[in-house]
């Protein structure tokens, strides 16, 4: 029967084989760090697309076992939990792209490297059409009832912003030494701190965004 443990080939950043329980690691904490941030993170559909199979392939491996063997209901658990984690995941990604969608959509034009893309293709697809059908409704519901010098409109303007200075809680993956944290009151006192692997923290967001993309650091 197939279970957490088979291998998905070339499923890590580097193309090496991965663990399917190594995936699911790794997709539980993009479902963490995506419930504790304040804004949308980096896309890890590769882990979703991964995970997916791996249901379906247990779920068909299912069916050819006895109907009493005790490892089926074990099993069955096992799946609802998947799905439900990527339901919750894709769920939480949604509500964030509807909510800051002109911001995401901004962000998204600035970023040259494809490795560090926000979107998938597909939400990138849905925010757009999102974003047009926004603008839309906006042009037929307000702007074309108002002053024709009144109707100038700016979505980046008009739109949500995620707070990014609020205070997040980190585990430390990989020890990165003297994180600057900027005095945000404006008075120059500065710091930085050391982040050593194993180590939690109450931080702001703003300064360890970085980090969450190269996994350095996880939120809980």
């Amino acid at each position: 029967m197939a279970d957490t443990e088979d291998i998905i080939e070339g499923s890590d950043d580097e193309g090496e084989p991965m663990k399917a329980s190594e995936v699911l690691q790794k997709l539980e904490e993009a479902w963490i760090t995506e419930r504790m941030s304040p804004t949308l993170e980096k896309h890890h559909s590769e882990y979703v697309d991964c995970m997916l199979d791996q249901i379906n392939q247990m779920s068909e491996n299912l069916k050819r076992c006895k109907k009493h063997d005790f490892r089926v209901a074990i099993h069955k658990m096992e799946i609802d939990r998947i799905r439900y984690m990527i339901s919750s995941y894709l769920r939480l990604r949604l509500e964030k792209i509807e909510k800051f969608t002109h911001y995401l959509l901004e962000k998204e034009r600035t970023i040259s490297d494809e490795n560090l893309a926000i979107l998938s293709e597909n939400e990138l697809e849905y925010a757009k059409g999102y974003a047009s059908s926004i603008e839309s409704h906006f042009q037929t519901m307000v702007l074309q009832h108002v002053p024709e010098n009144l109707r100038n409109f700016d979505p980046g303007k008009m739109g949500v912003k995620p707070n990014l200075d609020s205070f997040v809680f980190l585990k430390v993956k990989e020890s990165t030494p003297a994180v600057l944290i900027e005095d945000d009151s404006g008075e120059g006192r500065d710091e930085e701190v050391d982040l050593d692997e194993g180590s939690q923290h109450l931080i702001r967001y703003r300064p360890i965004s970085h980090l969450l993309n190269s996994e350095a650091v996880t939120l809980i």
